[in-house]
This record gives C-alpha cells, sequence and structure tokens, in this order.
C-alpha cells in the first residue's frame, strides 16, 4: 500500500521560509517522478514543481520560480519543498504526489498514480 505523508506546514510572515516534506511507503522514489500541487480556497488544483525521475531534473510553476527548490532523498524515500520569499498568495494546502512515469509534468496532476492527504501552509502577518 503506498502512502504519502507531508509535514512541515504552517503559519508564517510574509518573506518568511517553510520547507515541507513528504515521506513515501509503498513506493520508491528512484526511478518515479514526485510532485508538489497546491490548492488554494475557492480556486483549482495547481502544480507548484516536480522532480523527474529519470535525472533529477527539477520543474517550476512561473509563480514560483526563483522561490521554491523541490529535492529528494532517495535512501530516505522522502522529497522536500523548500519555499522561500513566501507571499500571501502561497497560502493553500500543499500536496505531494507521486507517479510511476520517469519523466514529470509540473502541472498534469493526472499524471500522478498517488496523492498524500495534504498540509496547510498559511502565509499572514
Amino acid at each position: 500500500q503506498v502512502q504519502l505523508v507531508e509535514s512541515g506546514g504552517g503559519l508564517v510572515q510574509p518573506g518568511g521560509s517553510l520547507r515541507l516534506s513528504c515521506a513515501a511507503s509503498g513506493f520508491t522514489l528512484e526511478h518515479n517522478s514526485m510532485g508538489w500541487f497546491r490548492q488554494a480556497p475557492g480556486k483549482e488544483r495547481e502544480g507548484v514543481s516536480c522532480i523527474s525521475g529519470v535525472d533529477d531534473s527539477t520543474y517550476y510553476a512561473d509563480a514560483v520560480k526563483g522561490r521554491f527548490a523541490i529535492s529528494k532523498d532517495n535512501g530516505k524515500n522522502t522529497i522536500y519543498l523548500q519555499m522561500n520569499s513566501l507571499k500571501p498568495e502561497d497560502t493553500a494546502v500543499y500536496y505531494c504526489a507521486a507517479s510511476l512515469l520517469p519523466v514529470c509534468g509540473v502541472n498534469t496532476a493526472t499524471a500522478y498514480h498517488y496523492w498524500g492527504q495534504g498540509t496547510q501552509d498559511t502565509v499572514a502577518s
């Protein structure tokens, strides 16, 4: 049984940082792609970032490029999302997703086969 468990969300002031983690069990990160998505109240889910299982290439949505960084630790079977220079518009529930495909698409939710339960991130002063 595949499980993805996110952690690290919380409340932070604008300009602050958060680091999300997603620990996978029953699923091997190596050679498979992983992604982060988010959904703000009243808005559709959108892709944030993904990391390819082929060569660990990383991809980002324009809204977070230069501020967020995705990484993974195959030994810990965990991916991370370092979020810096946070803005109020980054407030959302953040979801980790796992794909059985080796290549990833930032906003291709249908390519992901497993999802975490989500973690709330709130950016407010």
